[in-house]
């Protein structure tokens, strides 16, 4: 659905201020970006305005050609900074809420729990899984329902240096696949990437 990403004079005014603007950036198939920048130059809000969760104040935002409320509705994977993880429920129950609400099926969120080693935390409420095993879960819908665009917002931050090693890989099949990456994050990604710096 989606094959490429284009922002072409991106501005984005947030809580009264402009916190960029002119921002360009084009992806093709297979390939990845980083926003770089201080804390609160805006990279989170770039991502969200991409999903279409903020409004741009001018610029666009283009999908290869595919309508953009189509490519948001099926096309694309935000993973924030904050898990959106439900405290009360198991990690059975979220990674199952997930994969049926982004359209996945049975055996993609099965492969999930395999390649995350999620067996072992599924009948435990979210509440009490390290912040690292939350980052895990909340990356599982990424496998479970499959998607060319993935959104990411400090993806490995909780993640210990032998959890960073598997998702580098994660994302270098995702790649290989034909698949788009746009991620923020403080620390370069395991993969060839493009990076945008924003000023703020």
């Amino acid at each position: 659905m989606i094959q490429a990403l284009t922002l072409s004079g991106v501005a984005v005014r947030r809580g009264g201020r402009r916190l960029f603007e002119g921002l360009n950036l084009s992806l093709a198939s297979g390939e990845a970006a980083v926003l770089s920048g201080r804390n609160g130059a805006g990279k989170t809000s770039l991502l969200r305005a991409v999903a279409g969760l903020v409004a741009l104040e001018a610029g666009t935002v283009a999908f290869g050609g595919a309508d953009p409320a189509a490519a948001r509705a099926g096309g694309l994977h935000l993973v924030g900074h904050q898990d959106g993880l439900k405290p009360a429920r198991t990690a059975g129950e979220e990674l199952a809420f997930w994969a049926a609400w982004c359209g996945g099926a049975a055996a993609g969120a099965t492969a999930a729990v395999e390649r995350l080693a999620l067996e072992p935390l599924l009948d435990l409420e979210v509440r009490r899984l390290s912040a690292g095993q939350r980052r895990r879960l909340a990356l599982a819908r990424l496998l479970a329902a499959p998607r060319p665009l993935w959104l990411l917002d400090e993806p490995m931050a909780p993640l210990d240096a032998g959890w960073r090693v598997q998702f580098g890989a994660i994302l270098a099949e995702h790649l290989a696949g034909g698949g788009l990456v746009l991620a923020a994050a403080h620390d370069p990604l395991p993969i060839p990437a493009q990076v945008l710096e924003i000023a703020g």
